[in-house]
């Protein structure tokens, strides 16, 4: 596992994203040592490779702790909201807690109901900067309308513009009840300059034009790059996106269709075979070089990653709470529903007994294997995206634009890398199908942060096994309030254009 020459630089970057959360972040450009929109653009000039290096640092943001402006032990960039997603949809139980991360205000739904929660607050800060880091590097290049006349400015605004879309994206479901009823309802404010003037909220289907432009942009300039490792977007990762946003509007399946067929062509990503998924050549999902793994950052010494991460939450082989009282499990209900004859069953500790009942022993870990190891994150990697969940996307949509016939097709071939029989599927149709395809999504992609999604597109009532400590049994509708973040009362006070939650 490599580090790039040039990631250290571009770890210096993200230093200006440091603030803490009592810090006005409604802020024109940022201040201190830091170049601002203008500064980059003449440095650009003098020092192209400077423009990819800011790219990049909006990469850092990603696995950086403190960029959802606390020093909360659950903020820790993109996989801690993955973690989030994955409570809040029930799929993932906080089956024991002795530390209380993720007790109460997740967990137990209470950040949701209650906008002076940090956890409010970490979200939507962590979004928006991405969305101004993105911002300023759009304005070093020229700006929004800009078109790039060489190929190392195309392929840098592409991946901006389309961390700029995944941002939004995230936004749109963490903070909107339902998409498809908030359609034109003022949800979200829109920042496509650097700096936070305080702007109104925009409608949700203005976001959605502004995601949906964005990523078209970022698909043509991507095209032809060749991206020097997997923590950058390339035209597949983008076109994967793309194909999330408009699967979250419900009523664009065939355009879904489409972008994710191009994406699955466009991809040297490939399926796990039985092996992988359990404990294969690669280990068990954590390593970058990982044939499935189409996005993702390669975890090292220089990065410096150790308790505050998602490997401290989640993974009994690391240095972590999960080891020692915080276990992050299975839900129970979601678990048996697998066949016994289930390749990924084997990834769960399957032990009513224990404490660590259907904890991802087998799926995620560091590969010393050591209980309790190793302080420092140099060898576990983070994934944000795999060939499974753009294939298993690509399956949904098929199911869902009427083509139940390809759908079936592929949900088959597919689960034969899963189970020893999958001749099932064939007899599948209509609702039934759908629901296999959203169960199939759930279990393959478990702990990886896309249940949430799913649940929101799928408009899924989620009803909590026993395993969890807090409100099992009750059923919960995927539009509920206590499901959605809320604006947080630091915007509130800032923003004087902002001034309640609808």
């Amino acid at each position: 596992m490599k580090i790039y020459k040039n990631k250290i630089l571009l770890l210096a970057s993200v230093a200006m994203l440091g603030v803490s959360c009592s810090e006005d972040f409604l802020v024109e450009e940022p201040t201190g040592d830091i170049i601002n929109a203008d500064q980059l653009s003449d440095a650009v000039v003098l020092n192209p490779e400077l423009g990819e290096g800011t790219v990049t640092g909006i990469y850092a943001t990603m696995f950086t702790t403190g960029t959802g402006g606390t020093d909360s032990q659950q903020d820790f960039g993109q996989k801690g909201y993955d973690i989030y997603g994955d409570m809040i949809s029930g799929d993932m139980a906080l089956s024991t807690s002795t530390y209380g991360w993720y007790r109460s205000r997740i967990a137990e739904l209470q950040a949701m109901e209650d906008f002076t929660q940090l956890e409010n607050y970490q979200v939507w800060r962590y979004y928006y900067r991405v969305i101004n880091q993105a911002n300023l590097v759009v304005e070093s290049l020229g700006g929004n309308d800009v078109v790039p006349e060489d190929d190392q400015t195309k392929y840098t605004l592409g991946q901006a513009l389309a961390m700029r879309a995944h941002s939004y994206f995230y936004l749109t479901q963490f903070m909107i009840n339902d998409v498809e009823a908030s359609w034109t309802a003022e949800t979200l404010p829109i920042y496509i300059e650097p700096g936070f003037v305080g702007n109104p909220k925009s409608t949700t289907q203005e976001v959605y034009d502004l995601m949906e432009n964005d990523l078209n942009k970022a698909i043509e300039l991507l095209d032809g790059y060749s991206r020097p490792s997997k923590t950058e977007v390339d035209i597949a990762v983008a076109q994967t996106i793309l194909g999330y946003v408009l699967s979250s509007r419900r009523d664009r399946w065939s355009d879904v269709v489409s972008v994710t067929n191009a994406a699955l062509s466009n991809t040297s990503a490939a399926i796990l075979e039985p092996d992988d998924t359990v404990d294969g050549i690669l280990g068990g999902f954590n390593n970058v070089a990982s044939k499935s793994w189409m996005w993702g950052v390669d975890l090292n010494e220089n990065i410096g990653l150790s308790l505050v991460s998602w490997w401290g939450q989640i993974d009994l082989y690391s240095y972590s709470y999960a080891a020692v009282g915080d276990n992050k499990a299975m839900d129970a209900g979601l678990y048996e529903s697998m066949p016994e004859d289930d390749a990924r069953r084997a990834q769960f500790l399957d032990n009513p007994a224990s404490t660590r009942y259907l904890q991802p022993y087998m799926k995620f870990y560091d590969s010393d294997r050591v209980v309790f190891g190793s302080s420092q994150i140099v060898k576990a990697d983070y994934v944000y995206m795999r060939y499974e969940e753009l294939l298993l996307l690509n399956i949904e949509a098929l199911a869902k634009s009427g083509q139940e016939g390809q759908a079936k097709t592929k949900l088959s071939d597919f689960l034969s890398k899963r189970l020893d029989d999958a001749s099932y599927v064939s007899s599948l149709g209509g609702q039934s199908l759908l629901d296999e395809i959203y169960k199939q999504t759930r279990l393959e992609l478990w702990g990886e942060g896309k249940s949430y999604l799913a649940m929101k597109r799928n408009k899924a009532q989620i009803v909590r096994a026993s395993n969890h400590l807090s409100l099992s049994g009750i059923p919960m509708s995927f539009d509920e309030e206590r499901l959605t973040f809320e604006i947080p009362q630091q915007e509130l006070q800032d923003n004087n254009n902002i001034t309640s939650q609808n």
